[in-house]
């Protein structure tokens, strides 16, 4: 069953895919839109622990340092659509949205399901051709510049033909939503190279903590430090998770595209941890001396519950070869400053794909028009969002990527229909 010509096929039902669609539509294109899993926007419903924290403030310099592994290849789509644009035009499709802690934004309504509703109506307002249950099977490109686009909907095969074709089929995370690297064999099959893809912003495993029993601890206002094979690769200060097999939270996860590099090139990378990186040594010392002084404690344990939860003791304890019941000595005080000024874990892996918020690698950057979105290497072939070799940190930024990616690849495919 063949369907009738399009200007633009979109594969891929992502805040890119359905951003690019609704723009290229709006601007009278006529657009299919194939999205293989049940509803289109999966990610997004799922973003910010379901709140969805769709962007962030902050000038458009300092936004691009939070991007790797370039971020001024993505100057140009930000220039044409940036936070501010999205947040007016999420208003005028019916989201009142609002500003947190570092910049974040998220829907009013703490509610991200609400936020890719309305992105789905506005799309569908435009007239795109949204079709789910859609599994890309094949792509062939004619020379006269046609797509063929293969799919199986609900059993059936069809083939669609387009103009232009864009690629948002998203990374490798989060496999449940649908993102399941199907956009990198298409690529590669059109002829592009892709950059090695690998988990980011994931937690990371840490040697021995199988075995400790932690579940999901959280450590407030401690500094991370990763040192690979004597280098250092990143400092975070802020909040940690301590977790049954190792560290989560926001420092951990931002530190954790470096990690995975490190560790992926075979280097040793040691975490040390600053427990409590507002005080000096002498400022600690002097603190362990007031509490001896006004408090009844009797043991070692004792005085480390007056700096930490109980369920890390026996841990910092083991760290700083103290044993909690003996009483506390001068040589004690000194091992327990040491140890809150540099407890050092060692990483030994990390959590899969399924675990990660974002993929690193992609879609090489060198064979795409930064300008236009669209592909170097074949004339009517566009990327956007996660698929490309670009991601960022956590707070909003990799979102903004999609939204702006999709909006120039939709302003640019519109007027080559």
């Amino acid at each position: 069953m063949k369907l009738q010509p399009f200007d633009i096929i979109v594969v891929g039902g992502g805040v890119a895919g359905v951003m690019a669609a609704g723009r290229a539509a709006e601007q009278g294109a006529s657009v299919l839109l194939l999205e293989k899993m049940e509803k289109p926007l999966r990610k997004l419903r799922i973003s910010g622990k379901g709140r969805g924290n769709i962007t962030n403030t902050k000038p458009i310099d300092e936004f691009l340092q939070k991007i790797y592994p370039d971020g001024s290849f993505l100057r140009p789509a930000f220039s044409l659509f940036f936070n501010t644009h999205l947040v007016q035009f999420l208003n005028k499709i019916g989201v009142r949205t609002t500003e947190e802690r570092g910049g974040r934004v998220f829907p009013a309504s703490q509610d991200a399901w609400e936020a890719a509703e309305a992105l789905l109506r506005w799309a569908r307002r435009t007239e795109v051709d949204v079709l789910c249950y859609a599994r890309v099977t094949g792509i062939a490109h004619a020379d006269e510049g046609i797509f063929s686009v293969t799919f199986d909907h609900k059993g059936v095969k069809r083939i669609a033909h387009g103009k232009n074709l864009l690629l948002a089929t998203g990374g490798l995370s989060y496999p449940a939503t649908g993102s399941t690297g199907d956009g990198y064999g298409f690529a590669r099959q059109l002829g592009h190279s892709i950059t090695p893809t690998r988990p980011s912003l994931t937690p990371i495993e840490v040697a021995g903590f199988s075995k400790l029993g932690f579940n999901n601890l959280p450590l407030r206002n401690v500094r991370l430090t990763a040192i690979a094979d004597g280098q250092k690769i990143g400092e975070e200060f802020g909040e940690l998770t301590f977790t049954g097999f190792g560290i989560s939270g926001p420092i951990a996860l931002r530190m954790s595209r470096s990690i995975v590099d490190a560790l992926q090139a075979q280097q040793k990378v040691a975490l040390l941890l600053d427990w409590k990186p507002a005080l000096s040594k002498l400022q600690l010392h002097n603190r362990l001396e007031r509490e001896l002084q006004h408090s009844d404690i009797q043991d070692t344990g004792a005085l480390l519950r007056k700096l930490m939860p109980a369920p890390l003791i026996p841990f910092f304890a083991e760290q700083a070869g103290l044993q909690a019941r003996a009483k506390v000595c001068e040589n004690a005080k000194e091992k327990i400053v040491e140890t809150l000024k540099c407890c050092t874990l060692h990483a030994s892996g990390y959590r899969p794909f399924s675990e990660a918020i974002i993929t690193a690698g992609g879609v090489l950057l060198e064979e795409v028009d930064k300008n236009t979105m669209q592909s170097k290497l074949v004339r009517g072939l566009y990327f956007a969002g996660e698929l490309l070799d670009v991601d960022a940190n956590t707070g909003g930024y990799n979102l903004q990527i999609a939204f702006s990616t999709g909006w120039l690849a939709g302003s640019k495919m519109a007027a080559n229909a």
